[in-house]
């Protein structure tokens, strides 16, 4: 299968989980390019770049897609600081004006499924430029509020999904011009990186050791365990962090254990900047990601990464 992946890397380390799964996936599975949105002059692309250099894949394009300088984004995107989650200075990848779209729009003409772990801006250029080619590609998106978590989960809200209101109103005219696949919070909350998957990690090579290292420092950073591992019981007591991209990107690639999926009649409004999506019946049909087996993909994702059973 062929897959394009539009991402934010480097912020959320979730980003990187999902990058070193597709890279370890089986060789059934082939990465047409690799695009960035809500760049920082190039560095999200150099990173993503240092990452395939790690896995020896120079041959997988990368180009870094829209910046922050454009006024796409209510608030300032940052990374966090490159000693401590790279232990190095990654240099940035130069950004050529246009270069993202026409690595989606070549990625698109190859049939590739397009997966977007990030804000949809990039998806919007795309739409922007040649109108309807997202009509008939083959769209999954991390993000979209329909259903609220489970219990024993964060309770996030319609607020928090943050791929969707960073920049909503690419996201309305990639709802309104596509037929995507959402893989929401909802569930994408029920998955975790947990603390005694380092071990196993560090094994997986430079990559896996790297992963490791960012793991560490997120997790003293973002502190998920003490937020959420302690107050929600569903939630493994050492988790670091949720897998919200590398599920959208491994059911993109047909995993479906557990995996249920809708068809909702959504309609969508924005609202003083905010998304707001509700069922109605002369809504759009859209196809909705509504249960996993969180544990399952969890360990599926270890498993994957690391090259070895886990248990």
């Amino acid at each position: 299968m062929k897959i394009h992946l539009d991402t934010d890397f480097g912020s959320d380390i979730d980003d990187i989980c999902a990058l070193a799964m597709l890279l370890r996936w089986s060789s059934d599975a082939h990465l047409t390019g690799v695009t960035t949105v809500a760049e920082i002059n190039g560095r999200r692309a150099g990173q993503v770049k240092h990452v395939l250099e790690l896995e020896g894949r120079n041959d997988i394009p990368v180009a870094a897609g829209a910046d922050i300088s454009q006024g796409f984004y209510p608030y300032e995107l940052g990374l966090p600081p490159e000693e401590r989650y790279w232990a190095r200075t990654v240099a940035p990848l130069p950004k050529v004006a246009g270069e993202a779209v026409e690595l989606l729009k070549q990625s698109v003409e190859q049939d590739a499924t397009v997966i977007g772990i990030g804000p949809f801006t990039n998806l919007y250029l795309l739409e922007s430029q040649y109108p309807g080619i997202l009509l008939n590609t083959r769209l999954f998106l991390m993000g979209g509020y329909v259903y609220p978590p489970r219990e024993g989960f964060p309770q996030w809200g319609n607020d928090d999904d943050f791929n969707v209101q960073v920049d909503a109103r690419s996201a309305l005219c990639i709802i309104e011009n596509s037929d995507p696949t959402f893989v929401p919070l909802s569930v994408t909350v029920e998955t975790a990186l947990r603390r005694k998957h380092l071990e196993v990690l560090r094994g997986g090579g430079a990559l896996g050791q790297l992963l490791a290292r960012q793991a560490e420092a997120f997790a003293e950073d973002e502190q998920i365990g003490e937020k959420f591992g302690k107050t929600c019981n569903k939630l493994p007591r050492d988790i670091i962090n949720f897998q919200h991209d590398p599920l959208t990107c491994a059911i993109a690639l047909g995993w479906h254990e557990g995996v249920e999926t809708s068809h909702a009649p959504l309609k969508t409004e924005l609202r003083d900047g905010v998304l707001h999506w509700r069922i109605d019946p002369d809504g759009k049909p859209t196809r909705v990601v509504t249960k996993i087996d969180g544990d399952r993909f969890s360990q599926f994702w270890v498993d994957t990464v690391a090259g070895v059973a886990y248990t």
